[in-house]
């Protein structure tokens, strides 16, 4: 397979490439040289990072302490 830069510096990776590795927009790439040639690797975002946003409106950070707060009253945590 072959691919061209732009007059922009970009490349298009093709197709076949992005689904064999499940690539989708705006994935970020740590990009390096080895041996003269172009490396790039797909950076996964952490668990946090993947649901940033996803959930608007939801104070999830609420919920938990009141959870907690059951919890200790029930006397279901050992402080």
């Amino acid at each position: 397979m072959f691919t061209k830069l732009s007059s922009k510096g970009q490349l298009i990776i093709p197709k076949k490439v992005r689904q064999a590795l499940g690539l989708k927009y705006g994935d970020r790439f740590h990009v390096r040289i080895v041996d003269g040639n172009i490396v790039l690797e797909p950076i996964k975002p952490s668990a946090a990072a993947a649901l940033y946003g996803k959930y608007p409106g939801v104070d999830f950070l609420t919920e938990l302490e009141e959870e907690h707060r059951q919890e200790i009253l029930h006397g279901l945590y050992d402080a």
